[in-house]
């Protein structure tokens, strides 16, 4: 108690004013020793809140070079916490670099095996480097994920037999219409051949029998003329007001990029989660688009020879063989793929956040892209659609218990966007 009393914040100025220099040194160790015989002595939570929140913080800062039991840039996290001490995986985590500057051993050896590739440093607290551990201790002891093809396959199996089963249908279809109309025509021709050979017709019947079509005179008749007219009347409509429709619509718009990013790679094989790179996406209107530094973080050491990778070398004018930076930098002038007209507003936060919205529920299978395109319309109706069809998230959120409580009380079906205001004008159009 003495001890935790000597550190109090606003005893301990005193004291160290007031002590000789050897007690300074000695409490100073015994502090030391006391702090550290403390984070080892803390047990790795296994609260599924902490676990849950170590997750997140995991798949937003860590996956880009790790995974739990595959090797990626960096080793496989697996066990780890039984590998190494609680108080080095701290230092580790928040300052790698300045554990190796140290000269600790480990830390050392871990760097020169993984080819002298750094970790950036990163501003953890103490709890959050705990969940991070409490996440990793969860999935190690779930064991390793087990590779199962058979729900792919027979994904693709059964799209592939549903697109055949209905082009067959429809050639079936064509098929017998086709034969209908050949046995029409020839039961037409065998009915008037019957007819004239037939005795007893009077001469208005021999008349019908016998006329024949004249397309000229039907060309030129006004049934027909009125029905060209028509029809052509309609087709301009509806090209004019489909026109209409798509004037600031710019889906399926993939244009080239000042430099080659792929998403599929990033983003699909390496699993990098879309937060780690456009950081705005859950605190801000926007979701922004990623600074160079961002890049650098894993390509001063990961294809430093890529053609590409020299495009960012160039704009912030970094050289890769002393590793140092200049001063004559430019921007990376990207291209806007996603954009909304200015009278609408929409908050990246309020949907990832609030709504716990997945990227793809609007980018659609960003995973998948070599190149990014506009995958949905992003129109006015979309929007609206998407209000009317999408169930408030209300769980664990005391904001919406009143409303919740008021709509169940008016009706048995699931709260909407709508049943909030999400079809107010002035939501969007402030």
């Amino acid at each position: 108690m003495l001890l935790l009393y000597a550190f109090d914040l606003k005893s301990s100025e005193y004291m160290f004013k007031t002590t000789p220099n050897l007690t300074k040194i000695f409490l100073g160790i015994a502090f030391g020793i006391f702090t550290t015989m403390s984070l080892n002595a803390q047990e790795i939570p296994t609260d599924e809140s902490v676990v849950a929140a170590g997750e997140a913080t995991f798949n937003a800062n860590c996956t880009q070079c790790h995974r739990i039991w595959e090797v990626r840039i960096g080793p496989a996290l697996n066990g780890v916490s039984e590998r190494r001490s609680v108080e080095w995986l701290n230092s580790w985590i928040k300052n790698s670099q300045a554990l190796i500057a140290s000269g600790d051993e480990e830390a050392v050896a871990l760097y020169e095996e993984y080819d002298k590739t750094l970790m950036q440093a990163f501003p953890f607290s103490d709890d959050q480097v705990m969940e991070i551990l409490a996440y990793i201790k969860a999935e190690t002891a779930k064991g390793p994920p087990a590779e199962d093809t058979t729900a792919t396959t027979a994904e693709g199996e059964g799209d592939s037999i549903s697109s055949s089963y209905l082009m067959s249908i429809i050639i079936i279809l064509v098929v017998v219409l086709g034969l209908a109309v050949v046995a029409l025509i020839i039961a037409a021709r065998t009915l008037v051949r019957h007819l004239k050979d037939a005795k007893g017709l009077d001469e208005a019947e021999q008349e019908v029998v016998s006329q024949q079509f004249d397309v000229s005179a039907f060309l030129k008749s006004n049934n027909f003329v009125g029905l060209v007219v028509f029809v052509f009347t309609i087709l301009v409509l509806k090209t004019l007001i489909d026109g209409a429709f798509t004037i600031g619509v710019q889906q399926g718009y993939q244009p080239e990029q000042p430099i080659a990013f792929s998403h599929e790679i990033h983003a699909g094989q390496y699993e990098i989660d879309c937060q780690y790179c456009h950081t705005g996406v859950n605190k801000s209107k926007s979701a922004n688009i990623p600074s160079p530094n961002i890049c650098m973080n894993c390509h001063t050491q990961v294809k430093t020879e890529s053609e590409e990778i020299q495009k960012i070398y160039a704009a912030i004018d970094y050289d890769p063989e002393t590793k140092t930076y200049g001063t004559n930098t430019k921007p990376i002038e990207w291209v806007r793929i996603h954009n909304l007209p200015d009278l609408a507003y929409f908050n990246h936060s309020q949907h990832v956040n609030v709504a716990d919205l997945e990227c793809e529920t609007c980018h659609g299978p960003i995973k998948e892209m070599e190149v990014v395109y506009q995958y949905s319309s992003l129109t006015m109706g979309w929007c609206i659609n998407c209000h009317r069809d999408t169930d408030v998230n209300t769980k664990g959120n005391e904001y919406y218990d009143k409303l919740v409580k008021l709509h169940s009380e008016q009706s048995k079906e699931p709260m909407k966007v709508e049943d909030i205001g999400g079809l107010e004008c002035a939501k969007c159009h402030y």
